[in-house]
């Protein structure tokens, strides 16, 4: 097994649900068996949201940089990070760490093309910072499909932080259903559950909608790479 660094706390809770998706994604007999991780589970991580919506002085690429550095130095072989928004930063952490870093929106936008019909619409459930930066937007029209987002920004915010600080309550839920299905109104069935306060609550999807969740797609990389050989 080739061990993994995790840049965590993103928040702390997707952090664990990262973990715990791992775990369940292995057969095991013993813990030896399983794959062997090193998560930094830094809280302290500047906000994205301040610092992309808000306009925050405090840039989190180079605390993102530090905790790459650190997870390679410490013997992590490949570097993963339970966050969609935080992946913005993700050149700051290529150019710091000389190992692998496995991107979750890239894999996503490749599930994305799997899933979808050819100019297909997806539906992105996330922080209104994916659609500011155009982090899916790009990479989703380089294979021919269009990203679209909630309309109501302010709630999808409201939603995510209150699970940051509350935990995943009956009022994100709700939010997250009504967007999912606001979403589904505009001809995109194909949804990702890309933020991973969302992950908590995957639930909440309208029922109708073919949704998948950004962190599955993190873990299965994970999983792979973790079982790979060396080159």
């Amino acid at each position: 097994m080739r061990r993994i660094g995790i840049l965590g706390g993103m928040g702390p809770e997707a952090t664990i649900l990262l973990m715990q998706k791992v775990v369940k994604a292995v057969p095991a007999q013993d813990d030896g068996d399983h794959i062997p991780l090193i998560v930094d589970q830094n809280t302290q991580v500047p906000s994205r949201i301040a610092h992309l919506l808000q306009g925050g002085p405090v840039d989190p690429g180079p605390v993102l940089a530090d905790m790459a550095h650190r997870l390679a130095h410490a013997g992590a072989e490949a570097l993963a990070m339970p966050c969609n928004t935080a992946h913005h930063y993700a050149d700051a952490i290529r150019g710091a760490a000389t190992v692998p870093f496995i991107d979750m929106i890239a894999l996503s936008v490749a599930h994305a093309k799997a899933q979808a019909a050819p100019g297909g619409r997806i539906g992105i459930l996330g922080s209104p910072a994916l659609r500011r930066t155009g982090l899916f937007d790009a990479p989703l029209a380089q294979v021919g499909l269009t990203a679209v987002y909630p309309a109501d920004e302010d709630r999808m915010l409201a939603a995510i932080r209150q699970i940051k600080s509350e935990g995943p309550g009956p009022d994100p839920r709700a939010v997250l259903h009504d967007a999912s299905c606001a979403l589904l109104d505009t001809g995109a069935q194909v949804q990702m559950i890309a933020c991973t306060e969302f992950s908590l609550i995957p639930d909440a999807v309208a029922k109708d909608a073919a949704a998948f969740d950004t962190l599955d797609q993190l873990v299965q990389a994970i999983v792979s790479f973790a079982k790979s050989a060396p080159t």
